[in-house]
């Protein structure tokens, strides 16, 4: 009589909990970052959170490396790599966008400074007045400044900044852009909030002047943001190759927004932080205005490849929610 055995398979070991545990973590931890990084990735802001979620970028590197943590405790080898790869992607894009100098040619023509601020609805004049009697800039723009704001700065720094293109209104439909040279002004781009805008000879040569504020990317209130970026692009692309440009002003958008980086591909234009190395320096909301310290920068001074950046700084506006960027330009010739 033959005996027969039976080999039996061993079972595999069960899942401990916390791995399983660990692995729902990981999995809706990076769930958020790779939606967003992905629409960064093919260039679009689509609809409500993402644009939103956009000026978090660069602090999507958390979620996505607790992700990669909690994956590599789970030993789930799939998502650790797919956590990987997001953060990698991430962290890629925390880098400045777009060249780190201009092609500017020929001697310098004039040295200048350039000073843009949302004063939110007029709170902070008091302060944008002090800083500029410190800091004397030679153009100033000015986002939110109703007729009471654009009274007090006439009365204050009037002197020194006697010219001026105005979109008159109250609240944040008013802006103003002051020179201490003369100004020819022209239409306005269409938009809920003004972008005054004007020509001036400064160096001997005409420079378009224009700020730029279109409206923030809230809720229901998206499709009007890209629209209004898109005509500042387009006054970008118009004046690509007409001389001298300083674009400035709180453009409600960052380096991680697709519809800004239209502007500045548009125009071929620079942004003077990213020049300045500090592409990635906050403007809002300011410190002590709301619950969150400041996390993106929104506000800009862009300038054409007629000028070199020698420096940006940054500056605190008490009453408003918006730090200011002073830019220091040299023009050239050009020639």
């Amino acid at each position: 009589m033959t005996s027969v055995r039976t080999a039996v398979e061993p079972l595999p070991p069960p899942v401990r909990p916390e791995r399983r545990l660990a692995a729902w973590a990981s999995g809706l931890s990076v769930a958020v970052p790779s939606v967003v990084v992905g629409c960064r990735l093919i260039g679009v802001d689509a609809v409500t959170p993402v644009p939103q979620l956009l000026s978090f970028l660069p602090w999507l590197a958390l979620p996505a490396g607790l992700a990669l943590l909690l994956a590599l405790l789970a030993r789930r080898r799939l998502l650790a790599g797919w956590a990987a790869l997001v953060l990698a992607v991430t962290c890629w894009f925390v880098l400045p966008y777009g060249p780190d100098t201009t092609t500017a040619r020929g001697p310098v023509v004039e040295r200048l400074r350039v000073l843009t601020a949302n004063v939110e609805f007029g709170q902070g004049t008091e302060a944008l007045v002090e800083t500029v009697r410190r800091e004397r800039p030679q153009l100033v723009y000015v986002s939110e400044c109703d007729r009471l704001c654009l009274r007090a700065l006439t009365a204050a720094v009037g002197p020194d900044l006697p010219h001026r293109a105005v979109v008159d209104g109250w609240g944040s439909t008013g802006s103003a852009v002051l020179s201490a040279y003369p100004l020819t002004a022209q239409p306005p781009i269409p938009a809920v909030m003004g972008m005054p805008g004007a020509t001036t000879q400064i160096g001997g040569r005409t420079v378009q002047l224009r700020l730029a504020h279109p409206l923030p990317p809230i809720p229901r209130q998206v499709d009007a943001w890209k629209s209004e970026l898109g005509r500042v692009a387009d006054f970008a692309a118009a004046r690509r190759d007409g001389g001298p440009v300083i674009l400035a002003g709180d453009f409600n958008a960052s380096q991680d927004h697709a519809a800004f980086r239209s502007v500045l591909d548009a125009g071929r234009l620079h942004d003077a932080a990213r020049l300045a190395g500090a592409a990635r320096t906050p403007t809002w909301p300011r410190e002590g205005q709301g619950p969150l310290p400041p996390y993106v920068q929104i506000d800009h001074v862009l300038v054409s490849d007629d000028f070199r950046v020698r420096g940006v700084r940054f500056l605190d506006l008490a009453g408003s929610d918006h730090r200011a960027v002073l830019a220091e330009l040299d023009l050239h010739a050009g020639r």
